[in-house]
């Protein structure tokens, strides 16, 4: 494929390097230094696109490959509030987008996995629920779009939930929940690549479920499969669309 990378750091990096290692064509490499310069002519005869920058570049990103109907894959989390009216738009303009809030194999596992818990747990009304993540300092969003799909997956299996709420930590006030409200609690921790853990706390004992990830490198490989899934497909995609075999 002719990829296109959208956002070079760290994470574009790591991208550019398994699109590279599994045959791929790094067809245009974009970021703040250039994007002002880039038009739709420019990235049109590329396969696909894989984003990887800022909450407020993504939106345009978006955009940008959907005038040049090209595929995107979009990592960047941040940008969320908007996510119905880009599936308007890639679905009413017959685009191609697939997006998700983390793409490693080990995640997507998780996620199911925890929306099999809180159905399982969500009888026992002495255990209460929160989640916790951990970043490097430099995310720029909180919580972690992966922590929000955590949360959302126990929403849809906890009725004695109806939303959550963030708490980040050594910001502001601290945030205390309602009894109904689901807390993640986040934190910012120089080089941490991300850890995320569900807690189930009664008076007796506290059920934890966690995953760690050790390197981006899992983030960026899952990016460039799905790059390789969505490249022939029409329509509006979740990660997890890609792991319907769990």
């Amino acid at each position: 494929m002719k990829v296109v990378i959208l956002g070079y750091g760290k994470m574009g990096q790591l991208i550019e390097k398994f699109a590279m290692k599994r045959g791929h064509e790094i067809f245009l490499i974009i970021d703040k230094d250039n994007r002002e310069s880039i038009s739709a002519n420019d990235i049109a005869e590329a396969d696909v696109a894989i984003d990887f920058s800022e909450p407020a570049a993504a939106l345009d990103n978006i955009h940008l490959c959907f005038e040049a109907n090209v595929p995107i894959v979009v990592g960047t989390t941040g940008w969320y509030d908007h996510l119905d009216e880009v599936k308007s738009i890639c679905e009413d303009e017959n685009q191609t987008m697939l997006y998700g809030s983390n793409f490693s194999i080990g995640v997507n596992v998780f996620f199911h996995v925890n929306k099999l818990l809180a159905k399982a747990m969500s009888p026992y009304k002495q255990y209460d629920v929160q989640v916790e993540e951990i970043h490097h300092i430099h995310k720029l969003d909180a919580p972690s779009g992966t922590a929000i799909t955590i949360a959302e997956g126990i929403l849809e299996n906890t009725p004695s939930k109806i939303k959550w709420v963030n708490d980040v930590i050594g910001e502001g006030e601290e945030v205390i929940p309602k009894q109904d409200e689901l807390l993640i609690e986040s934190h910012r921790i120089e080089e941490v690549p991300g850890t995320h853990t569900v807690l189930y706390s009664s008076e007796v004992d506290q059920i934890e479920f966690k995953h760690t990830a050790h390197s981006r490198a899992g983030f960026a490989l899952g990016a460039v499969v799905a790059a390789e899934w969505v490249q022939d497909k029409k329509g509006f995609y979740q990660v997890t669309e890609m792991f319907d075999f769990i």
